[in-house]
C-alpha cells in the first residue's frame, strides 16, 4: 500500500520541479531559443522562468487563464486552447526553435494523462532545436530523437522526468547527480496537483 498522503506527493513534484527547472536553466545559458511553458495553471512556473530567464521569450499553452493575477502571461505570448490544437499550430512559426519546453500538464486521471503524454510526444519533436530539455510530469514521452536524462540532485525519482534531444556541438550536457534513468510512473508516483 502506498504510504505517501497526497499532501507529500505535492511536496515532492514541487521539489523535482524546482530541481529540474534550476538545471535546465543552467542548461540552456547562452544558447539561443524561445521557452514553451505547456500549463499555465496558476502561474508559479511561470514565474519562476520569467524571472530566471529574464531575456528569454517565454510563450505559455493552456486552456484558460486561471492564475495569480501578476503571474499571467502578455497576451502576445499567451497561446489559448488545447494542446491537441495549438502546439500543432505553432510547428511552422517554431520549428527547430524550441530550446526548453516544459510540461506540467499532468491530472488526477491516468487516461487523460496518457493521451496528453501522447500529444506532447507526437508534437514537440519538430518544435526543438538540437540539444533541447524537455521537463515533464508526465512519463511516458516517447520524443523521436530524445533521450531521457537522470534527475538532478533534490529530485526524487519518477516525480519528474527530463529528456534531450541531440547534443549540439558546442554543448554538452552538465553532470546530473542522480545516477539513475527515469521510470515509468506507478500508482505512487502519479503527478499530484
Amino acid at each position: 500500500m502506498d504510504q505517501l498522503t497526497w499532501l507529500d506527493k505535492l511536496l515532492f513534484r514541487l521539489e523535482a520541479q524546482r530541481a529540474c527547472l534550476g538545471w535546465a536553466v543552467g542548461e540552456i545559458a547562452g544558447r539561443p531559443g524561445v521557452v514553451f511553458e505547456l500549463g499555465l495553471g496558476h502561474g508559479r512556473t511561470y514565474d519562476h522562468l520569467r524571472k530566471h530567464l529574464p531575456d528569454r521569450d517565454i510563450y505559455v499553452f493552456d486552456r484558460e487563464v486561471d492564475c495569480i493575477a501578476d503571474c499571467t502571461p502578455p497576451d502576445d505570448r499567451l497561446v489559448m486552447g488545447d494542446i491537441v490544437d495549438t502546439l500543432p499550430s505553432m510547428a511552422q512559426r517554431f520549428r527547430g526553435k524550441v530550446v526548453l519546453a516544459h510540461a506540467d500538464m499532468g491530472t488526477y486521471d491516468d487516461t487523460e494523462n496518457l493521451t496528453r503524454g501522447a500529444v506532447l510526444s507526437r508534437n514537440l519533436p519538430a518544435l526543438l532545436a538540437p540539444g533541447a530539455i524537455v521537463l515533464s510530469d508526465l512519463l511516458p514521452l516517447y520524443l523521436d530523437g530524445a533521450t531521457p536524462l537522470p534527475l538532478p540532485a533534490g529530485a526524487r525519482q519518477g516525480r519528474y522526468f527530463i529528456y534531450k534531444t541531440g547534443r549540439t556541438p558546442a554543448a554538452r550536457t552538465r553532470s546530473l547527480a542522480a545516477p539513475s534513468r527515469p521510470q515509468r510512473n506507478d500508482a505512487s508516483s502519479r503527478p499530484s496537483r
